[in-house]
């Protein structure tokens, strides 16, 4: 298997070429086939690779292609690690991306033909960033692979490059993504000095001869890379931003790919978090607070595409709250049922804005269901297991992240709790304003609803059983003993906390019973609030105004940064480059140009001017001789 490994991330970068390059020869069936059967084929091969891994006596392998860097002591190969976390990863990637890429057929359909090609190749070339994140067997591989994803996602979010506020959200996640890329960036180099290799294998291996503060420096400094990819605190505005893209865009770097990287870069480098608990409480500490930050926008947004958006920044934090508290596996749980029901809710988004003409106010929605029945449940399934009711896919993998959170700090504990209802009710204004009630569009948009056609509605019935069934590989021992697949397939890698403090069966009872029962009643509420009887109120005050304005986030941005760096600009632009950097440069040449005038006046071309001269030089040189003493 290990030679046809390289198959799996080169598939797509050959549908990125033949589509890239023949967007104004082949027609949009032809290259929806190339685009997604890539994708088809690497899934393919990716569960082969699964198969292998899985298979009894497996150890982690290396492949090695060809040296990068080899200069002095120091090689940095392109090679590929096959191992349990870069397996799984490989399937949610490979798997969630053929769907994506078969629903953006139908969705794009009314794209022209050239434009329709370099979107199925700028997916392509996406995934093939991503696969080859994952896939690298050092830091620097990994590095490649996570700049691949953020020149990607400027060329995705920015697709509708006609409306300029589309090219501005595309700037703001590249400027925002290389400020986080500077941080992985500078790691790798302390990397290097502080241990001669940036290969996994070697740096893992070197990490316990080396001090707390330099391995707490390092992973902080990862961490910040993380926190520009994976959109926490402060670095998070970026992603609803990304919004601007098309919809199947959404899902794919929400749910499958980008945002995901920075959990997969700290899950991979847990043996170095392990040895630094201050940089595993900052990731504790921003992930629960950006996750309840992120929680409290969502309540308040009504574009359908927002509300989820801020729900991935939740769901992140909720994910980095486990890897900050030890959780390794929690987290990367969490990742894989995230990517089922988060994929469906924005492909379900999208069916809904397709159906609604591009329309996405939820407040112009409602009654839905009754057109739009396949992706009214589907939806309605997405939304089930994004608040964590058994036995749907998020219920086991955020469950184990709660417990793990009351294990580390109880604080850590109210915090997921809290998010988690918010959740729930954020969720739920979000399904009853859409699919519950009365229509509140025009009469126009309501003769000309319709169910989505069927290679749409295929990626939402696959991801909604993805995300009913995708959580039982994680049973807890509340239910079942010795039933958490996903732990023991990931203990070679992700080795579980060596004092682990088990809480009483009783107990956990006790708290999951409390907390499914506060999430009923937010449920119950969002119901009352949103339901049948809801009426549009255009006046928001107070807190509602705040939340609204998503607490003003970007305008403070603005007036702390954007502003002052404009200014300083425009003042370097205005003084230092025009006055003195012009004022140099022109100085120089006017210089010039008068020195010029001035000694063309010696040659003049009458010979009595000359033999004047030549006299009275011979005269100063006289003089010069007898009076000047050296």
């Amino acid at each position: 298997m290990n030679k046809f490994v390289f198959l799996i991330p080169l598939l797509p970068l050959l549908g990125f070429l033949i589509n890239g390059l023949g967007r104004n020869y082949l027609g949009k069936s032809l290259v929806s086939i190339i685009g997604s059967g890539v994708l088809l084929a690497s899934f393919a091969l990716s569960v082969a690779a699964f198969n292998w891994v899985n298979a009894p006596g497996f150890k982690p392998e290396v492949i090695f292609y060809f040296d990068f860097i080899h200069t002095g002591g120091l090689r940095i190969p392109i090679s590929f690690l096959i191992d349990q976390l870069s397996v799984l990863f490989l399937l949610i990637i490979t798997g969630v991306g053929s769907l994506i890429h078969i629903y953006s057929a139908a969705y794009m359909h009314e794209e022209a033909a050239p434009h329709f090609a370099r979107y199925f190749a700028y997916l392509n070339l996406f995934v093939f960033s991503m696969l080859l994140l994952v896939m690298g067997a050092n830091f620097v591989v990994m590095f490649v692979g996570w700049e691949g994803v953020g020149l990607c996602s400027y060329l995705l979010i920015g697709y509708w490059f006609g409306n300029n506020e589309y090219n501005k959200a595309a700037k703001k996640a590249f400027v925002m993504n290389r400020i986080g890329d500077l941080g992985f960036l500078l790691a790798i180099f302390w990397m290097i000095g502080q241990f001669g290799s940036i290969s996994y294998m070697e740096v893992f291996a070197k990490a316990p001869t080396a001090s707390v503060a330099v391995i707490t420096g390092i992973t902080m400094l990862l961490f910040v890379g993380a926190m520009g990819k994976s959109a926490q605190i402060p670095l998070y505005t970026w992603l609803p931003d990304a919004m601007a893209g098309p919809t199947p865009v959404s899902a794919l770097i929400h749910a499958a790919t980008m945002v995901t990287a920075g959990i997969y870069m700290i899950a991979r480098s847990n043996v170095l978090y392990t040895l630094a608990p201050a940089s595993q409480d900052l990731v504790a500490i921003i992930g629960s607070a950006t996750a309840l930050f992120a929680a409290t926008i969502a309540l308040k947004q009504n574009d359908i595409k927002k509300v989820l958006a801020y729900s991935t920044v939740s769901q992140l934090g909720l994910m980095f709250l486990a890897l900050g508290v030890g959780a390794y596996t929690s987290g990367v749980f969490h990742v894989m049922t995230h990517a089922f029901f988060k994929a469906l809710l924005f492909l379900g988004a999208g069916s809904v804005i397709h159906a609604m003409h591009h329309e996405q106010d939820i407040l112009k929605m409602g009654g839905l269901k009754s057109k739009l029945p396949i992706t009214h449940l589907t939806f309605l399934i997405g939304c089930l297991a994004i608040v964590g009711i058994p036995p749907f896919a998020g219920f086991f993998s955020k469950d184990e992240i709660l417990i793990a959170a009351l294990q580390k700090n109880p604080v850590y504990y109210v915090l997921a709790v809290a998010t988690s209802l918010m959740t729930t009710f954020y969720m739920f204004r979000l399904y009853f304003l859409t699919f519950g009630g009365n229509f509140r569009g025009t009469d126009h948009q309501w003769s000309h609803l319709h169910e989505s056609p069927f290679a749409m509605t295929f990626p939402l019935i696959a991801l909604a059983v993805l995300s009913v069934v995708g959580g039982w590989i994680g049973i807890p021992t509340l239910f079942m003993e010795d039933a958490h697949r996903l732990s023991n397939f990931l203990q070679p890698v992700i080795a579980p906390p060596s004092e682990v403090h088990h809480l009483e069966h009783s107990v956990e009872w006790m708290l999951l019973g409390a907390v499914l029962t506060l999430v009923l009643v937010a449920i119950l509420l969002a119901a009352r609030r949103y339901g049948k009887n809801f009426k549009v109120e255009n006046t928001e005050t107070g807190l509602s105004k705040l939340l609204a304005n998503k607490w003003y986030v970007d305008e403070l941005y603005d007036a702390i940064v954007v502003r002052p760096l404009d200014a300083l600009g425009a003042f370097l632009g205005r003084v230092i480059d025009n006055r003195v950097v012009d004022g140099v440069v022109n100085g120089v040449g006017k210089a010039v140009q008068f020195g010029g005038r001035q000694l063309r006046l010696l040659q003049s071309g009458q010979v009595g001017s000359y033999v004047l001269l030549m006299v009275a030089s011979l005269i100063a040189f006289l003089i010069l001789q007898l009076f000047w003493k050296p």
